[in-house]
């Protein structure tokens, strides 16, 4: 354009400009796919990251109680050493501190058999939380797969816009239909 108002279009000009003022059916539906494909890679990553956080949390917790069982069965070791002492005590003693030590015998055996029983409930809990983990952290890696898949359709959608090409478009929707039944399949848990 010169300064006198005179315009003269270059030869790509009219292209250009046709089509940022026309209508592309190809076009418009791509960017409504990715649009959609966009979506629900949003809702994969979310998945991806609440399953990968109760990963961590049932971990957290399956360390927790293997922790707290194992002072419980610390603790039963140290009454199986008084319980033990107690039992040298009553053979070595003579009178009434045989009789004693034979009751604190008795109420070692007690108090560890309760320790016993909390020992392993909280190894079931731990071993129960660790499921949980690994369940769980499957569950991610399904949800990461799904979003992986979708993201490559996406980026097989752009390109297959800027090419024009429509078989890389419906790749791209077949990448994308894959991504979907493997969400499913995080969704059910498999």
């Amino acid at each position: 354009m010169s300064e006198e108002g005179f315009h003269v279009h270059g030869p790509h000009d009219h292209e250009v400009e046709h089509a940022a003022h026309g209508t592309d059916p190809f076009a418009g539906r791509i960017a409504v796919m990715t649009a959609i494909f966009a979506t629900i890679g949003a809702m994969f990553g979310y998945m991806s990251g609440a399953t990968q956080n109760d990963a961590l949390m049932f971990k957290n917790e399956a360390a927790i109680k293997k922790t707290e069982a194992s002072d419980q069965w610390n603790f039963y070791q140290a009454k199986s050493s008084k319980q033990n002492l107690a039992e040298l005590g009553a053979v070595l003693a003579s009178g009434a501190d045989v009789d004693r030590y034979k009751t604190e015998v008795e109420r070692y055996k007690k108090e560890k058999d309760d320790i016993m029983r909390e020992a392993q409930r909280l190894d079931t809990a731990s071993e129960d939380a660790q499921a949980h983990s690994e369940a769980s952290i499957h569950t991610h890696h399904r949800w990461a797969q799904a979003t992986t898949l979708i993201q490559i359709a996406i980026a097989m959608a752009a390109i297959s816009m800027l090419t024009r090409s429509r078989w890389l478009n419906y790749t791209s929707m077949g990448v994308a239909i894959a991504s979907v039944a493997i969400g499913a399949l995080a969704m059910a848990h498999v």
